[in-house]
């Protein structure tokens, strides 16, 4: 059976038609999970949506999280990326996060979230020493709502400290990028195929 992801930049930029590094870096890992016959559907800018403050799976006219939610949960595997801003993960990232935790009250008859056996991963650029920080907020988030988040399933490039160059604006990717997101895309490949066959019994 075929694997899908979907990714959601949580950039604070909300004009899709502006360059990102995230999207750099989502592009990146688009290509190791291709690599590894998963078909990544899009790319979901989420700060360009209405998405409402709140830990409902509906908040209400004009929300655009059920629409989001719905379109998360038809994939195999959730590719969050985001930029480390303060120091932290965006308040994009966080909203998303947030909305999710609707998933704690919305079981089945086996007690299983709507994620229960499906996959996490996370992409993350920034200027600033973060990365690990980011990461840590990110899985521990996306575990407590019943993501399965693999092995090294964090690709990441932070650059100078207060520097001005953008991941998106590298003459080449690194190598160790590469190779990293080869790894994550690998590993949540993995689990995807063994939690079609074999999900979660609750």
């Amino acid at each position: 059976m075929s694997i899908k992801a979907v990714a959601l930049n949580c950039t604070l930029k909300s004009d899709v038609n502006e360059e990102s590094s995230t999207d750099a870096m989502i592009a990146v890992l688009a290509d190791a999970f291709r690599e590894r016959d998963v078909e990544v559907s899009e790319t979901v800018r989420v700060a360009a949506l209405d998405i409402r403050p709140g830990v409902t799976s509906d908040e209400g006219e004009g929300d655009d999280w059920p629409q989001l939610r719905a379109k998360i949960l038809a994939h195999d595997i959730l590719i969050l990326g985001g930029p480390i801003w303060m120091g932290q993960m965006s308040s994009v990232a966080k909203r998303v996060l947030e909305r999710m935790d609707a998933f704690l009250s919305e079981t089945d008859e086996k007690d299983r979230m709507p994620s229960y056996s499906k996959v996490a991963v996370a992409t993350i650029v920034g200027n600033e020493d973060g990365a690990h920080f980011c990461s840590a907020q990110m899985f521990q988030a996306l575990n407590d709502v019943g993501w399965t988040v693999p092995a090294v399933a964090a690709c990441y490039w932070v650059g100078e400290a207060m520097g001005s160059v953008d991941f998106k604006d590298l003459d080449a990717v690194p190598d160790k990028v590469t190779r990293t997101a080869r790894m994550v895309a690998g590993n949540a490949a993995h689990l995807a195929r063994l939690f079609q066959g074999h999900p979660y019994p609750g």
